[in-house]
């Protein structure tokens, strides 16, 4: 008896190893594609995290190199010819060159500057709301206060990050019509907030 269980056990043995070839075979591609596409993609992945990385150490190189210059001038002029490929690293570039702009008194280039960042849709909210403020500071003495006031009270919506900054600014819109109580008002109310 031992010897017939011993040789089914062998022919059994036999058919799964044959069901496992067969399955393998026809089967086996599949599991081969998946590594493949795995790896491939892990590959690229490094690869584009890389190109992104030195895309960025060379836009910060030129930044830095250009912010060395002394004069405000040449520094402008140098912010101006580098060159960007995100829209993060375009942002940045704008608001120094804006600031580089303000520094050579070409105040209307750098509120143009910092005007095309506040309507770029693809930056986060608070560049945005930074380059906005930025450039209202700078139209002080061109743009009415009405206008002013209506583009800081959009800043100080509540929950605005620069909230507190824009009501400061609505403050002094009210020191400069002449209304001291509401800019005393305002000022309180900023001074309780927490």
């Amino acid at each position: 008896m031992s010897d017939v269980d011993s040789f089914i056990d062998e022919v059994t043995e036999e058919v799964r190893r044959d069901r496992l070839y067969l399955l393998l075979r026809r089967w086996g591609w599949v599991g081969v594609t998946a590594v493949v596409l795995i790896v491939g993609g892990a590959a690229f992945n490094e690869y584009r995290k890389a190109r992104d990385t030195g895309r960025a150490e060379a836009l910060g190189d030129s930044i830095l190199s250009a912010l060395a210059e002394n004069g405000s001038a040449e520094r402008a002029a140098k912010l101006e010819s580098v060159e960007t490929q995100s829209v993060g690293g375009d942002a940045i570039l704008n608001m120094l060159l804006a600031a580089a702009q303000v520094d050579t008194g070409s105040e209307q280039d750098a509120i143009a500057n910092l005007n095309s960042i506040a309507v770029q849709g693809e930056l986060p909210q608070i560049y945005r709301d930074m380059a906005a403020f930025k450039a209202l500071l700078l139209q002080g003495d061109s743009l009415p206060a009405a206008d002013r006031r209506l583009q800081f009270e959009a800043l100080a919506a509540p929950g605005a990050p620069l909230r507190l900054l824009a009501e400061e600014q609505l403050a002094l819109i009210d020191v400069a019509e002449g209304n001291t109580q509401a800019a005393v008002d305002r000022l309180q109310a900023l001074r309780q907030d927490a």
